[in-house]
């Protein structure tokens, strides 16, 4: 028994956390719908006070609104708080990409290539889940290599608000971002072309800024 430890309290409220930001995410909980910290609280198998803490991140990141002693809701998908978030996400992923590219070895470059591959096929197939956790591994990539952690947080922070709209755009018959962008960001990582892997970056969130549009 003294193997067994209590689970820390923040280790609760980041599982509350991620569980109803990939929620809000998928559209499980749509646009608009209110929540209930009891509710999820039941569905998640957790107290209240660490749905309440989620919440609270939630609003602050923007997927939530709430008006105290009223109501609780998922915040509509509006376009130019997309269009901001991915300015600053794609900012954020050029400079680890100009940070990262000299310092890639063989093994990185492969796990990009590898990460591509699974894109590629789950665009194919129309698995949006698949297509946006291989895009997330090719980029988190640069992101681990270049040791910034600001940026990663700062990426972590608001690229939920643009994977709901890549979600819906992509169920209504569009695409995730292009194998073929990601393939010129991999040959000139793999050429230590810095100045071309930040343009193709830059092309890259600048077409996730025109979704919005």
């Amino acid at each position: 028994m003294e193997a067994i430890r209590p689970v820390p309290r923040t280790l609760l409220r980041d599982r509350a956390y991620e569980a109803i930001r990939d929620a809000i995410v998928a559209g499980e909980i749509e646009p608009g719908a209110v929540v209930r910290d009891a509710e999820l609280a039941e569905r998640l198998g957790l107290s209240r006070a660490p749905v309440r803490e989620a919440f609270s991140r939630l609003v602050d990141e923007g997927l939530l609104e709430s008006k105290p002693q009223s109501y609780t809701r998922v915040t509509p998908l509006v376009a130019s708080d997309v269009r901001d978030a991915a300015a600053v996400v794609g900012a954020m992923h050029e400079l680890v990409t100009r940070v990262a590219v000299p310092r890639l070895g063989a093994a990185d470059i492969e796990a990009m290539r590898a990460a591509n591959q699974r894109f590629a096929a789950a665009v194919g197939t129309g698995d949006v889940d698949g297509a946006l956790r291989a895009d997330d591994a090719l980029h988190d990539v640069l992101v681990r290599v270049s040791h910034n952690r600001a940026a990663a947080a700062t990426v972590a922070r608001y690229t939920p608000l643009i994977r709901r709209l890549e979600r819906r755009r992509f169920g209504e018959g569009g695409s995730c971002r292009s194998a073929g962008l990601h393939e010129r960001l991999i040959e000139a990582c793999a050429a230590g072309d810095v100045a071309e892997a930040v343009r193709v970056t830059a092309e890259i969130w600048r077409g996730l800024e025109e979704l919005a549009d």
